[in-house]
């Protein structure tokens, strides 16, 4: 169940940052896929040293109302998993309750992402996905800040610190690029898996996670669970959803997409509604 405004989760261990995560995947992957070990070691840093948040007194909404309560929704410590889980194929030997996704009614929005999802905390996770599958798929740092303009709301992550950024600059140095984008014989594959609500404020303010199954192929493959979230809010001048101001929430578990783990740290297996 998401978090409404009057309950937010107990704090539970810190977790691995993404970019030890996606290190260790260089580390167990370097003769398998060099790039992918890029994308484990930004996981792995996300994990492990989270971005300094802001004192909630201190954050306020554009709307002017204080953001402590917010602040409390994404800052709640999520579900720890060991580091191994995004990379480990432990099938869940119990059905995974499903969390129902609306398509998309635009193929390309602003900066070519995927847009027209309701108004609704569901449809918030569906935008969320497809600003996070575009970046991904892209390993582009002049996409990621394309869409990071147009998706991210004044006062939300600065594009140097945006976690997606980050993560594309971590791919491209492991990959030894030498660029701003990957190389056009790598292809990355960013698939949503799984989902949570992890709480909302009204019905215009989300904070949506998503589990992507990420797959890399440069030579050979390799494979992994990327669980990101980001606050959502609704725009009513332009009828989208963006990331919302505010620091950002605490870092998702990552792991194998239907497994034990995935199960365990709550992801709701992802099922799309028939086209609207």
């Amino acid at each position: 169940m998401p978090i409404r405004s009057s309950r937010y989760s107990r704090r539970a261990d810190v977790p691995w940052s993404r970019n030890r995560l996606l290190a260790m995947l260089a580390g167990i992957g370097v003769a398998l896929c060099v790039l992918l070990a890029g994308l484990a070691i930004a996981v792995w840093s996300a994990v492990v040293e989270p971005a300094p948040t802001a004192p909630a007194a201190t954050v306020k909404q554009p709307d002017g109302r204080a953001g402590s309560v917010r602040d409390r929704i994404a800052a709640a410590p999520m579900a720890s998993v060991d580091p191994d889980a995004a990379f480990s194929p432990d099938p869940a030997t119990t059905q995974i309750r499903q969390i129902l996704i609306p398509v998309a009614s635009v193929e390309a929005g602003p900066a070519g992402v995927p847009a027209g999802f309701p108004h609704t905390p569901q449809g918030a996770v569906g935008q969320l996905a497809a600003i996070e599958k575009t970046v991904l798929e892209s390993m582009s740092l002049p996409v990621a800040r394309d869409i990071h303009q147009a998706w991210v709301q004044p006062g939300g992550p600065a594009v140097e610190d945006w976690e997606l950024t980050r993560d594309v600059e971590a791919f491209l140095a492991a990959g030894r690029q030498g660029g701003q984008a990957k190389d056009v014989t790598t292809l990355v594959s960013a698939t949503p898996a799984a989902a949570i609500l992890k709480g909302v404020d009204g019905p215009d303010w989300v904070v949506a996670c998503v589990l992507m199954d990420v797959q890399v192929a440069i030579r050979t493959d390799a494979r992994m669970g990327y669980g990101f979230c980001a606050r959502m809010q609704w725009s009513p001048t332009e009828q989208r959803w963006l990331i919302a101001a505010g620091s950002q929430p605490a870092a998702a578990p990552s792991t194998w997409p239907g497994s034990r783990a995935a199960a365990a740290a709550g992801w709701l297996s992802w099922t799309e509604e028939l086209e609207r």
